[in-house]
């Protein structure tokens, strides 16, 4: 059992409670208690003193690429197609080494920031690059984080007329059987699951119609999640149309992918009638504000998004395009984007903290139990230290926390077991991981040429 004391708490409840100097009990990966301290403990207690300290739910993100982790800075003046046609050709020479450094560098970081749930869209999979999606699975739980990584594909290539070179595309076969060996390999239904597999071919531009129609029905065959890029920029709506004569939801409609089993990353060139669309199908969308800005895309409707009742969630994206990948920063970035494009009443900064923990659950299908401080869900926390001159004076907790730096995390929480402690992560060495995702981004870069 570990008891946190002294802690002002955001639950984000359906009641959006907050509690000063207030307690929450675990007892092995669950919440037992909220509010008052408890009474009589064992005396091999943990007990945790969060004085000047706020504890929220873990953040959950719903979008990343963790192998470009080993790529970052790269293209870093490009639009979204210069910066992925330069990019694959690197992307290409990935293997197991590559990707399990890559992601215990990008989950290292993540746990830094306040993640203790993430997904991980991957869908490069080179010819002799060995079992990739094992590989970031492995390092996930080597660094203690929950994890939903989606086998991602991608089937067209550049000689069929899509973005990617005909060294990282599999056939629709290989990829229906790859899929399905995923979710009978790694797929688990549990209430506290670690672990969850979701099918996710890559973007319009980069997959065929058979491949998105096929992967929908076998996902809804093995009763798993669906996720994909979609309304990400202009460009993708310049190919849409000139390709199929619609709009990219209008194309995923026609091929079975929408409903509440499906979340799109990006979301930004919605019209009024599609979010109304999205709204009625309960389709979720993971909001990347840092990665969009940095790709100079225009802003996500993440207001009208919300009043219309669509799922949203927050998404660091891939590491080539927001090398800091933090989740607290896209909380911090959701509300700025928001108040940009709709005035400063557009997002609060408690509907930026729902957004990064319940609205990430939800969008994830985990909201019954993460997402939330609440008797009986999974115990997933963060105890972030608000005592430093970086937020000295700020007498709202939660402003403190979103508008101001990135505090120091006293301590998190995974299922119930400690993952940071004193700022620093606890199942890995931090140094360790920085010299060798050094050392892997010269060997990617060399062997592309």
């Amino acid at each position: 059992m570990t008891l946190i004391e002294n802690a002002y708490v955001v639950t984000v409840d359906p009641e959006g409670r907050e509690l000063p100097t207030a307690s929450v009990l675990i007892d092995g990966t669950r919440i037992v208690a909220v509010g008052d301290p408890p009474g009589a403990l064992p005396a091999d207690v943990t007990r945790i003193d969060g004085t000047g300290c706020v504890l929220t739910p873990g953040l959950i993100n719903t979008h990343h690429h963790l192998y470009q982790w080993v790529t970052r800075g790269l293209a870093a003046d490009h639009t979204l197609f210069q910066w992925l046609t330069t990019l694959y050709p690197i992307w290409a020479g990935i293997d197991e080494t590559a990707v399990r450094t890559a992601a215990l560098g990008g989950l290292t970081s993540l746990a830094l920031s306040g993640c203790t749930t993430t997904t991980d869209h991957h869908y490069v999979f080179p010819a002799e690059g060995g079992d990739l999606l094992g590989a970031e699975i492995d390092a996930a739980a080597t660094v203690g984080l929950r994890f939903h990584p989606t086998r991602g594909s991608m089937d067209l290539s550049e000689k069929d007329g899509g973005l990617p070179p005909d060294s990282v595309v599999q056939s629709i076969d290989e990829i229906l059987t790859a899929s399905a060996d995923a979710v009978a390999r790694w797929h688990d239904t549990s209430p506290d699951a670690m672990l969850r597999i979701a099918l996710a071919p890559c973007s319009p531009f980069s997959v065929t119609t058979d491949l998105l129609r096929e992967s929908a029905g076998l996902a809804r065959e093995l009763g798993v999640r669906m996720h994909t890029h979609l309304a990400e920029s202009l460009d993708e709506n310049t190919y849409c149309d000139e390709h199929f004569g619609c709009t990219p939801l209008q194309y995923m409609e026609s091929v079975g992918w929408v409903g509440d089993d499906v979340w799109f990353a990006h979301g930004i060139e919605f019209d009024d009638d599609e979010i109304g669309r999205l709204a009625a199908t309960s389709t979720g969308v993971a909001h990347c504000p840092t990665s969009n800005a940095r790709l100079g895309n225009r802003i996500c409707r993440t207001r009208d998004l919300i009043d219309a009742g669509v799922p949203v969630g927050l998404g660091v994206d891939g590491a080539a395009s927001n090398e800091s990948c933090r989740m607290l920063e896209e909380a911090h970035q959701a509300v700025l984007m928001a108040r940009a494009r709709g005035g400063p009443t557009a997002l609060t900064t408690r509907t930026a903290i729902e957004l990064a923990t319940v609205g990430g659950a939800r969008v994830l299908g985990r909201e019954a139990d993460t997402g939330s401080i609440e008797v009986g869900k999974l115990a997933d926390l963060v105890l972030w230290d608000l005592t430093s001159v970086a937020h000295s004076g700020i007498e709202d907790p939660v402003a403190a926390l979103v508008l101001g730096a990135i505090p120091p995390i006293a301590g998190s929480w995974v299922n119930g077991r400690p993952v940071v402690a004193g700022n620093q992560v606890l199942t890995v060495d931090a140094d360790e991981v920085a010299a060798d995702v050094a050392a892997e981004h010269r060997r990617l870069i060399a062997k592309a040429g």
